[in-house]
């Protein structure tokens, strides 16, 4: 399905009618859509990888990162995973009509809080074809219309998600209007998103810290705002070398072009002697170049010297910085200075060090011996994700079907008048 609407304020206000009968749609027939979208996008798979495979040439060209190839990427199995991930979503409980409050006055007014769509989400982001489905089967199973716009780089997979996805709400008799993409009209699309206050509910950025900073700072809609990950690993004086190393290598190397991949790692000095050499001959065999500081360089070989740079770096890459601290005091301090707030974790055995660390630092998700690539949607039971909130207004952390919805009061009455 294509739409016939010739601007991008046209779209989104097709998507705003959309959700007034997207908002009413009961359980059984979101959970029918969304098996009916999933099938739709496995149906659509060579469609699909093909126009994928003309982006990927096309960013290749332009010079695009190896980190933003890797998220611009679909093959068959990554297609695939997106249609289980919205199978996923569809089994998930509705989180509309959820009764979060009730109470009766002394009047006898019955009050219910309850749970309810927002309307329309918006989404701006790049290089990321899988957000396009993550996201409209998020919010169409909590009862909202989508506008997205996902970026010239993925701009043929986007479309070719788009219209199967289109496709299969026609097919159920459901406004396939309530999924619109806003692509073809470039950036100037993109700032009416961000301007179409009263027609978009909320906005989503996910990207770069600089399109989300953007985001932010010109969007006159309200916004959840998705932080970039300088994401953190302590190595504790009593870290066993196994947790140590293994947490830390899969934190980096498992995709390391995602938010949640570590970027810098801090190993108490009275652990250093043991932990740093095998810890950065693991890295170093998985192609890792470990950035570090002299107390590093002078316990392992072929480190990069660290820059202060290097403290504050988002790399998306096989690079890491590595730093020894005094004690856990340091380390805390260190992460107050460079952290952006989205996932830190340590390796310990103390239950002190684990309890003070779990208390004291303030980001979105805190780990205890754990790899830092749990803090996914997927991971923690959503299906998928919206995005992971950096935030502490309305959502932090991994943003699922519950962080789509808002609230409002019901009150019953029987001819009762405030005196």
């Amino acid at each position: 399905m294509t739409t016939t609407a010739t601007s991008a304020r046209e779209r989104m206000l097709l998507a705003k009618d959309a959700a007034r009968s997207i908002g009413l749609l009961g359980d059984a027939d979101k959970r029918a859509a969304l098996i009916a979208i999933a099938d739709a996008i496995e149906t659509s798979t060579p469609d699909v990888v093909a126009a994928n495979a003309e982006d990927l040439e096309r960013g290749r060209e332009s010079g695009l990162s190896e980190a933003l190839q890797d998220r611009l990427r679909l093959d068959e199995p990554r297609v695939a995973a997106l249609a289980t991930a919205v199978r996923e979503i569809a089994d998930l409980p509705d989180p509309v009509g959820r009764v979060l409050d009730e109470r009766t006055l002394a009047n006898g007014v019955t009050l219910t809080k309850v749970s309810v769509p927002f309307g329309v989400v918006g989404s701006i982001y790049e290089a990321r074809p899988n957000v396009t489905v993550d996201i409209a089967a998020l919010a169409l199973r909590s009862g909202n219309a989508v506008v997205l716009r996902g970026g010239s780089a993925a701009e043929r997979t986007n479309a070719a998600l788009v219209r199967a996805m289109r496709g299969a709400l026609a097919d159920r008799g459901i406004d396939p209007e309530a999924i619109q993409t806003i692509d073809d009209f470039g950036r100037d699309g993109a700032r009416e998103l961000m301007h179409a206050r009263g027609v978009i509910d909320v906005l989503v950025p996910r990207g770069s810290a600089q399109l989300i900073e953007t985001v932010v700072t010109e969007s006159s809609v309200p916004v959840i705002e998705t932080g970039a990950g300088v994401v953190h690993i302590v190595l504790d004086e009593s870290a066993p070398l196994e947790w140590a190393r293994d947490i830390v290598v899969n934190a980096k190397t498992q995709r390391p072009s995602v938010c949640n991949a570590v970027e810098t790692v801090l190993v108490h000095r009275g652990a250093a002697e043991r932990l740093v050499p095998p810890v950065v001959s693991a890295l170093q065999r998985s192609g890792v170049t470990v950035h570090g500081d002299a107390a590093v360089r002078g316990l392992s070989e072929g480190v990069t010297p660290a820059t202060d740079e290097d403290w504050a770096a988002e790399y998306l890459s096989l690079d890491i910085a590595m730093r020894v601290v005094d004690d856990l005091d340091d380390a805390l301090e260190h992460i107050r200075r460079y952290s952006t707030h989205h996932t830190e974790s340590i390796v310990t055995t103390d239950a002190a060090s684990e309890a003070r660390f779990l208390a004291e630092v303030d980001s979105a998700v805190v780990m205890a011996n754990a790899s830092t690539r749990f803090t996914d949607g997927g991971e923690f039971g959503f299906g998928a994700e919206v995005g992971i909130s950096t935030q502490k207004l309305h959502a932090r952390g991994p943003m699922g079907l519950a962080e789509l919805t808002s609230t409002k009061w019901l009150a019953r009455g029987a001819g009762q008048v405030r005196a």
